[in-house]
This record gives C-alpha cells, sequence and structure tokens, in this order.
C-alpha cells in the first residue's frame, strides 16, 4: 500500500509542496481566507507571518515579549495576532495565533537566489497540530 494511500485512509489531507531554487519547501496557505505563499520550515517553532504581509492578510498585530531568531538573525522584535483561521488545502484550524516579525532577511536570500518571496512560514506548531507527514520524494505534505 503506498504511503498517500495509507494516510489518506487515516483521514490526513494530502498537500502539494514545490522546491524553490533555495531547495526549500514551498506551500500556498490561506489565513483569514486570502492567499498566501509559505515555506515550510520544521526548525522554526512557530508559524510566522512577515510584517510586511500584515495588512494583506488583514491581521491585528498586538506587541509581544517574545524575541525571534534564526536564519542569521537573533533577537528581532516580534508582534503577535491571535485567534487566526488558517486554511492548507482541506486541512482548516482556526484560534492560530501567528507570530509577526521582520521577513526581509528571508525574502532577500530567496530573491538573491531567484526565488520567489514568501509572506511567512509554516512552522512546528501547525506541523504537531496536523500530525503532519512529509514525504519528501514525492513533494507533500500531509494533514490530520
Amino acid at each position: 500500500m503506498s504511503l498517500k494511500k495509507l494516510l489518506e485512509e487515516k483521514g490526513y489531507h494530502r498537500i502539494k509542496l514545490k522546491y524553490t531554487k533555495t531547495n526549500h519547501l514551498e506551500l500556498v496557505a490561506k489565513i483569514n481566507d486570502i492567499e498566501g505563499n509559505f515555506i515550510l520550515d520544521t526548525g522554526a517553532s512557530s508559524t510566522c507571518v512577515g510584517i510586511e504581509a500584515v495588512e494583506h492578510f488583514d491581521l491585528l498585530p498586538e506587541d509581544s515579549d517574545i524575541k525571534a531568531a534564526g536564519a542569521g538573525a537573533t533577537n528581532m522584535l516580534t508582534q503577535i495576532s491571535q485567534k487566526n483561521r488558517i486554511d492548507i488545502k482541506s486541512w482548516k484550524k482556526k484560534k492560530i495565533d501567528l507570530v509577526l516579525f521582520d521577513l526581509k532577511h528571508v525574502n532577500e536570500a530567496l530573491i538573491n537566489h531567484k526565488a520567489e518571496k514568501v509572506h511567512g512560514i509554516i512552522g512546528a506548531d501547525i506541523l504537531k497540530k496536523g500530525k503532519a507527514v512529509i514525504d519528501y520524494k514525492n513533494k507533500a505534505l500531509y494533514l490530520k
């Protein structure tokens, strides 16, 4: 039995992934019914949206004590946006908190490698909630 068939029988939703020119896995997700491009990052503890995409997704930013670190940048100030809805294809979750911070360094790296900019990062919080299985060979994410 294939992995796809096994997981779909267990109630998982299959989401197609694509590799960027930087070898990151990318997917399309909707936040509050608005579509955006996201990198899948198993090493990111939280799902994040770039400060520059706050208006795009109609988010309500609040100040946060959380300091973000990652991808060569540390101690970055963040904000938080609470109780958002996320749809990744047919998988949906409500009451999702998003960390908001400056993703310019991430997008500059992507642009330098002729890859498309992203609105944010899907992190381990979502992957845990969805009991994620990543099929690297067939470029698919499964969420339950």
